[in-house]
């Protein structure tokens, strides 16, 4: 990994769109700071495509788009969510008119799409209880995460939010999980499953492509990715440009794919220099 200083300000130039993972990478302890707030205002009001991609549940995403005028949250500035490591997007409102999606999908409130039919949906849910029950009772050590209202996909299981577990119980939940021929993936607090082969890049080659009819993989070279942890792995894999928040050395050892480029700062401070860096570059 490169200092993020090390970022060619050809290629920051040609930057139209940004993906990022939202734990520990716009949020810190649990919440986005200021200056990630203000770094995502800042980089759509300078014409760039902004997409949270997260292994969080819809629910939580669909809290995030609105906002909550009673507590004084405004909502995030985004584009789209990708959320439950990409198996279904969010479309925030006002900003699901896109011409690439079905007329009548062109409402004023936030739009759910899906990869899976409704049909596959309501199937897997039933096994992924069965699945649940089979973790609890073999690693009673192990807990649901708390933020499953809403979740749709997928399973997360809390090794590292609220509760905690040992690295090698980890293993022994990821080792049920393959038995049951599901798809993991491990953030920086939760263990995900789920049936169907998603990840955060196949979900966003999908998204791209809902959105803007587009294929990502022909436009590389003008996205880049912020992430930090295990299930951003995929992410960090395909994008040609690719930064990790400088937290991402305490678990980099266990990846086997690493951004390219690493900020000096943690979490959403981290996020900001990337904005930073990106509109110095079209500043010029």
């Amino acid at each position: 990994m490169q200092p993020l200083v090390s970022w060619p300000l050809a290629d920051r130039r040609q930057i139209t769109g940004v993906f990022t993972d939202i734990d520990d990478t716009l949020t810190t302890r649990g919440v986005i700071t200021p200056d990630a707030l203000q770094a995502l205002a800042d980089l759509r009001a300078a014409g760039l495509r902004v997409i949270a991609v997260t292994g969080r549940h819809i629910g939580w995403c669909e809290r995030l788009a609105r906002g909550d005028a009673a507590q004084g949250i405004a909502p995030w500035s985004l584009d789209a969510l990708l959320a439950e490591n990409g198996a279904l997007a969010l479309i925030p409102v006002n900003l699901n008119k896109v011409a690439s999606l079905p007329p009548d999908s062109k409402g004023e409130k936030p739009l759910k799409i899906y990869q899976q039919t409704g049909t596959e949906r309501a199937a897997n849910t039933a096994r992924m209880q069965q699945v649940a029950l089979r973790v609890l009772r073999e690693v009673p050590q192990a807990r649901l995460a708390q933020d499953l209202g809403g979740r749709e996909t997928d399973l997360a299981f809390d090794y590292n939010e609220r509760h905690h577990l040992t690295r090698a119980e980890v293993q022994q939940v990821l080792a049920i999980l393959h038995d049951e021929r599901m798809h993991t993936s491990v953030s920086s607090i939760h263990i995900h499953g789920c049936l169907g082969d998603f990840n955060k890049w196949q979900g966003a080659c999908w998204l791209v492509q809902q959105l803007y009819g587009r294929e990502l993989a022909s436009e590389l070279a003008h996205w880049v990715f912020v992430g930090d942890s295990g299930n951003d792995q995929a992410m960090f894999e395909h994008l040609r440009h690719s930064v990790g928040v400088a937290n991402i050395r305490h678990g980099a050892a266990s990846l086997t794919h690493l951004p390219r480029y690493i900020t000096a700062s943690e979490r959403g401070a981290g996020f900001a220099e990337v904005a930073q860096a990106i509109l110095q570059a079209r500043a010029v």
